[in-house]
């Protein structure tokens, strides 16, 4: 493979029958992944679930996604070459270049599959939003900020009250995300 040929190499995702290029991740979005996996992982060590990321997800013959991190609780739908139904939880870091897509086609296909929990992280304003899947809707559960020092100063006492450091997963009673460590190392 010439040097040209790889630097182009990309993988794509099959939404509603449309082929779209991924592009390869940037660091940051390589190290949010990095840390949500390892945190997941961690977690998951000796239960039923387990944590799988950059793998195809066959929802369909129209849907074939590779989400950056997934949970998935049923094993028979664990194959070899990839997963052939819906996983529990799905987490797609956001890029300008796929930030549309995320919240668009993916967050409607992830809703119509029966995704019980979607994660959408932005790596610049350092955030997640999560949603919970309710009567077949997603709904927003909440998004969860790192404040900037100087966004903290300006926030009232009750404000700072009502800040939350970790993200309760919904799979698990017990089982929290520090937005901390999701986001250790990014720049």
């Amino acid at each position: 493979m010439s040097n040209l040929a790889y630097k182009y190499d990309a993988s794509y995702e099959l939404i509603d029958g449309r082929t779209y290029m991924m592009a390869r991740p940037s660091v940051n979005h390589t190290r949010i992944e990095r840390n949500i996996v390892g945190l997941f992982n961690r977690y998951l060590k000796g239960k039923t679930c387990e944590s799988f990321n950059e793998t195809d997800v066959y929802f369909s013959e129209e849907d074939n996604f590779v989400p950056d991190v997934i949970i998935v609780c049923n094993p028979d739908i664990v194959e070899d070459n990839g997963i052939y139904g819906t996983p529990d939880l799905v987490v797609e870091v956001a890029s300008p270049s796929t930030a549309r897509r995320d919240r668009m086609e993916k967050f409607y296909a992830y809703e119509r599959y029966g995704v019980k929990e979607y994660w959408i992280v932005s790596p610049g304003d350092k955030s997640v939003e999560v949603y919970l899947l309710k009567d077949g809707k997603f709904v927003l559960d909440d998004v969860y900020p790192i404040y900037k020092d100087y966004e903290w100063d300006k926030l009232t006492d009750e404000e700072k009250a009502e800040v939350k450091f970790a993200i309760k997963v919904s799979l698990y009673d017990d089982f929290e995300v520090s937005l901390a460590d999701i986001f250790e190392d990014v720049k």
